[in-house]
């Protein structure tokens, strides 16, 4: 006798389809919150390991998966795409309680896999890199809002430092925002002023800022005058670039406290040219590795998967699936960079594949055609390096194939 629970879940309400093998036990709709779950609840203690079914719906499905875990039962939380597949032959009619009946049958049949249960602390990390790509979102437009109203009020501070960036070039903007304010300031002022948003850097050197910050003043004639309304917009978008800036730091190092405990913390720092950023992202936007059957579920978790398609004597070029975790890849993408960059002083296999592939596209005007594949492909190299690593929990080490934590 099987017991199965098919939820299909919605915003604010979830169907509820109980079946015993082939006979419907009880069909109802509760709502989303304590009192919907309380009911769910009374009727799974009816039953001794029933079967749980429902389909991941983004942020609405979290409350269900959240109730279920504390309540410790085991679930089968279904990719979209893949209920779709599997429902679509019985979908004669859509509704959202003939969905969750579906669910429920078709569990009979398919005999779904329970989905694995990871620690929360993925969770945690997972929402917290969605935080930090959400962050850094808002201060690339920031920081575009800023150089805009810089070009009226005051554009040559954009050359006080060697960079238009960092918390020291926010202040001064925000002290400076425009000539008028250095009016009548001799350079000792202006160099007092910058000590008080930077005492680590040499008072020779503050100096030197403050009298090029001076001339710049001088020889500036921005688009509008002292008394403009775009010199409060000015001070406004540097201390939202600065707090924004201070808050991506912020999740960072929360994220490093939170993972340092787990094992593949170290391990994918012993990876040349991961630095404790990269390993975070990667643990929060990843997961759990261990809950991958392979490396080539992995490839396809983040859409590297190659799509093939051939028909008579055609055959299309391969592409990536691009279904996916597009923050994982993007964060990947950047990591073969950097482990580029890092094998001058760490050499690793990734790079000497990378590399490798490199030499064997062609030349157009002198320069390679195609290194943005090669790069993905690299992609492919250092999960499955990765997947390896964690699996077997194994450090990484050039030329040596199993290294024992």
């Amino acid at each position: 006798m099987a017991i199965v629970f098919g939820i299909d879940v919605s915003k604010a309400n979830s169907s509820v389809a109980v079946i015993n093998d082939d006979t419907t036990v009880w069909q109802s709709v509760i709502k989303n919150d304590w009192f919907g779950f309380q009911e769910l609840f009374k009727h799974l203690q009816d039953y001794r390991n029933p079967q749980i079914v429902f389909e991941a719906t983004g942020v609405y499905s979290q409350r269900l998966k959240r109730f279920l875990d504390e309540k410790h039962y085991r679930y089968t939380q279904l990719n979209p795409l893949a209920a779709k597949k599997q429902l679509d032959g019985l979908r004669t009619r859509k509704t959202d309680k003939n969905d969750a009946l579906h669910l429920a049958q078709t569990q009979l049949i398919f005999k779904r896999r329970l989905t694995y249960c990871q620690d929360p602390i993925y969770r945690d990390l997972l929402n917290l890199s969605r935080f930090y790509t959400e962050i850094n979102s808002d201060l690339v437009r920031m920081k575009n809002r800023l150089h805009r109203s810089l070009q009226l009020s005051f554009p040559e501070v954009e050359t006080v430092l060697g960079k238009p960036t960092g918390k020291f070039y926010w202040d001064i903007v925000q002290a400076y925002p425009h000539p008028d304010c250095l009016l009548e300031l001799t350079p000792e002022i202006v160099s007092g002023q910058l000590l008080e948003f930077n005492d680590h850097i040499s008072k020779p050197k503050v100096k030197a800022t403050a009298i090029k910050l001076l001339k710049l003043g001088q020889g500036s004639y921005p688009g509008d005058a002292g008394n403009s309304p775009v010199v409060v917009q000015t001070q406004y978008n540097a201390s939202q670039v600065a707090k924004l800036s201070a808050l991506k730091d912020q999740i960072i190092k929360q994220m490093i406290q939170l993972a340092k405990p787990l094992p593949e913390f170290k391990i994918l720092l012993s990876i040349p040219g991961f630095a404790e950023k990269t390993v975070v992202r990667l643990i929060g936007e990843l997961g759990d590795i261990r809950r991958f059957g392979s490396s080539n579920k992995l490839n396809a978790f983040i859409g590297i998967d190659l799509r093939h398609y051939e028909s008579g004597n055609f055959i299309a070029a391969d592409h990536i699936s691009k279904r996916g975790n597009h923050i994982a890849r993007a964060v990947l993408y950047r990591a073969i960079s950097n482990i580029a960059s890092a094998a001058r002083w760490h050499p690793n296999h990734v790079n000497d594949f990378y590399q490798r592939r490199k030499k064997q596209l062609p030349v157009v005007n002198g320069k390679p055609v195609g290194t943005k594949k090669v790069a993905v492909a690299a992609m492919g190299r250092l999960l499955r390096t990765i997947y390896h690593l964690v699996t077997t929990s194994q450090l990484y080490q050039y030329g040596v194939k199993r290294q024992p934590i």
